[in-house]
């Protein structure tokens, strides 16, 4: 063979190794974790919440909106012992500094139930170099998406309070890294198990 036909040979492999590991990074795993709801994004969460007027909107109205609890999976039903966990410092605030809704809440007692929300849509996707994931050697991930959390409280049918919080931007990298590879977790396969 002469030189010309062995460097085209060579540059043809180094071209085709580069698009195989190039496009590798696809065959990494990508996985999400969500919670069934109504809302396709924190700003629509907090919208729906933003609707709800203490002392005037009504528990069917919240349904409406989304807050049911038969038909959203991100809704909890509190009584009033939850609630009351929720808020330990009322105990040593005088009725007058504590909140309007909260302190009528805590007056009513068993007519007093409440909504916890917790709305969370979060994906991970595996990043980095395939070899040194699929050996095991390094484990990059990209972790985003949004959390949403709200507390409705309500004496009898009428809400008295409402708050809510949360991450309306998820944006993490996590890096895992393992210098022995495949290897790292063998001690963990043959060592023999506690007897404690």
């Amino acid at each position: 063979m002469n030189t010309e036909n062995t460097n085209w040979i060579r540059v043809t492999l180094y071209a085709a190794l580069a698009m195989v590991l190039s496009g590798c990074q696809a065959l990494l795993p990508t996985s999400s974790s969500r919670t069934p709801f109504g809302w396709s994004s924190y700003a629509d969460a907090a919208r729906a919440l933003e609707q709800i007027v203490p002392y005037k909107t009504r528990r069917a109205e919240l349904h409406v909106l989304g807050f049911d609890s038969t038909d959203n999976p991100a809704v909890t039903i509190l009584n009033f012992a939850d609630i009351a966990q929720r808020f330990p410092a009322t105990a040593a605030l005088s009725s007058d500094e504590m909140d309007r809704g909260l302190r009528d809440c805590l007056k009513a007692g068993r007519r007093c139930t409440g909504y916890a929300i917790a709305v969370k849509q979060v994906g991970r996707k595996r990043i980095g170099n395939f070899w040194l994931d699929t050996f095991n050697f390094r484990r990059e991930s990209e972790i985003t998406g949004w959390s949403f959390n709200a507390l409705i409280v309500l004496v009898d049918d009428v809400v008295v309070y409402a708050l809510s919080g949360g991450q309306p931007a998820i944006r993490e990298y996590e890096t895992v890294r393992n210098p022995l590879g495949p290897l790292q977790s063998l001690g963990d396969a043959i060592r023999p198990p506690s007897p404690f």
